[in-house]
């Protein structure tokens, strides 16, 4: 049955099978068009709330810490995600709650502005601005990188946060709309400040590490499945399969050994983060990654967002 979709002046109703598809599309091109908001972005704020409460509650006894970190992780993400809940109280605030949460969700357009500019100033043989510039978007240390270790972080950091910054919150999202994605995407960046192995945050960073990767669980391996199907299948589907085991983590494995794969290029291998030397094991298959490849990756990236949403959309029309 049709319901009110945007406000009775306009006399404009969708049926409310269409509701959330349109919501995700509405979402998606905000961040294709604006990007993330240059000021006072709402995560910024979060992870300075997110500081606070490390500061405050990680201390003490190790077998309290992780208890503290659950307190934290609860304290920081659910009033945010009641919030989202309370703003869809009628169709019109539901809708519009859902396209702009899921658009400060997404960082889709960011990544690709970061990643383009990697592959810039690898293509004009500026090393050194290629490595700072990757180093703002890897957590590995980027000073003594050569062009192919550059590109192989590049594209690592792509696949990888193709999932992270795009797929896992429209997953959420198409699940629970606004506020699944506000779950989805707080929850991962807790796990992105708090989930390290370090001396400080090994244990108040467990609950936050465990829950992004439940969360991320089902969307990493849709995202995995989505690149194999847009390059090389069946060599992505046999890298996932022998390489991601060996991942330490067991959503970003087969993610970027499927995307590797089907791109037919060789990830991983040493890389250097805080100070250690990591000696990683190989992901896909090929030639080292090199900057040309960057521009491959988003293309990967693309194809899947346009996937996703097709067959959104189609899933509303056939229930409508």
């Amino acid at each position: 049955m049709p319901v009110p979709f945007l406000a009775d002046p306009l006399l404009f109703s969708v049926p409310s099978s269409l509701g959330l598809p349109l919501a995700a599309l509405a979402g998606v091109l905000l961040d294709r068009l604006l990007g993330e908001v240059p000021r006072w972005h709402p995560l910024v704020g979060f992870g300075r709330v997110a500081n606070g409460l490390e500061i405050l509650l990680n201390r003490g006894a190790d077998t309290g810490r992780r208890a503290k970190g659950v307190i934290a992780w609860m304290v920081a993400v659910l009033p945010w995600v009641g919030l989202a809940v309370w703003a869809r109280r009628t169709p019109l605030s539901a809708w519009l709650s859902d396209v702009v949460l899921l658009y400060l969700a997404l960082g889709g357009r960011s990544l690709a502005q970061h990643a383009e500019r990697v592959a810039r100033d690898l293509g004009a043989g500026d090393l050194e601005a290629a490595r700072q510039h990757v180093g703002w978007i890897v957590s590995r240390d980027t000073s003594a990188l050569d062009e192919t270790g550059v590109a192989k972080a590049c594209v690592e950091t792509t696949l990888e946060n193709g999932n992270d910054a795009v797929f896992g919150a429209l997953f959420w999202f198409m699940l629970l709309g606004g506020p699944g994605a506000v779950l989805f995407r707080l929850a991962n960046t807790l796990d992105a400040m708090w989930g390290y192995k370090t001396t400080r945050l090994r244990y108040f960073g467990w609950a936050a590490a465990r829950i992004d990767d439940g969360l991320n669980y089902i969307p990493a391996r849709l995202t995995a499945l989505s690149y194999a199907a847009f390059g090389h299948t069946r060599r992505a589907l046999a890298c996932w399969r022998a390489q991601a085991p060996a991942w330490e983590s067991p959503n970003a494995g087969p993610v970027m050994a499927a995307g590797a794969g089907s791109l037919g290029v060789a990830l991983g291998g040493v890389a250097v983060y805080h100070g250690q030397i990591e000696e990683r094991p190989v992901l896909g298959q090929g030639e080292p990654a090199r900057g040309k490849d960057i521009p491959r990756a988003l293309r990967l990236l693309r194809r899947t967002t346009f996937l996703w949403l097709s067959l959104y959309l189609l899933g509303g029309f056939a229930c409508a």
